[in-house]
């Protein structure tokens, strides 16, 4: 599974600030080229469990420790915690999700957008930090013809990972 790259707010030494810019425009083009590509038909309650199962068997096979979790509107339709996740998990998960329903981006999308302006999400957004969130790993679920209906979000790995790992379920499950 690749993952995005995860630029640093701040240039390197031996790291122009011009090539830091070309790394956010690159992976914001791939953050915004994934959101527009990840449009579904529908979305169910039964899309829903199996969205949900595939994001459990990925991260069983990767022995990854997270929290898995997935809603239309403010119904929850599957909740996973795998073992080495904790309730803490669960708290990222709704700052989160909370983000991707306020800004119906994913929240890796939002928190890269402040970053490429030289700032961050807590400093910039105004939002009170203890409900928002926009690290990596909450994703909008779109619907052709309705646009935003919910939201599917993993939390226990690096943001990035997170991220990616919700990626590559919807691709799967998409095609």
């Amino acid at each position: 599974m690749s993952s995005p790259a995860s630029p640093s707010s701040t240039a390197s030494p031996t790291t122009s600030p011009a090539s830091a810019a070309e790394r956010f425009t690159e992976l914001l083009t791939e953050l915004i080229a994934q959101e527009r590509r990840l449009v579904l038909p529908r979305f169910t309650h039964e899309d829903a469990w199996t969205l949900g199962s595939l994001l459990v068997d990925l991260a069983r096979e990767r022995e990854a420790p997270v929290a898995i979790d997935i809603r239309r509107g403010t119904q929850q339709l599957f909740h996973c915690a795998l073992p080495g996740s904790s309730a803490d998990n669960d708290a990222w998960i709704d700052r989160k999700r909370r983000v991707v329903e306020r800004y119906a981006e994913s929240s890796y999308l939002v928190g890269t957008r402040f970053r490429a302006k030289g700032t961050t999400f807590e400093d910039a957004a105004r939002l009170d930090p203890d409900m928002y969130a926009a690290h990596g790993g909450s994703f909008p679920i779109t619907v052709e013809g309705a646009g935003v209906i919910g939201t599917v979000t993993v939390s226990g790995l690096p943001q990035a990972d997170d991220h990616a790992l919700v990626v590559e379920a919807l691709e799967r499950f998409s095609s």
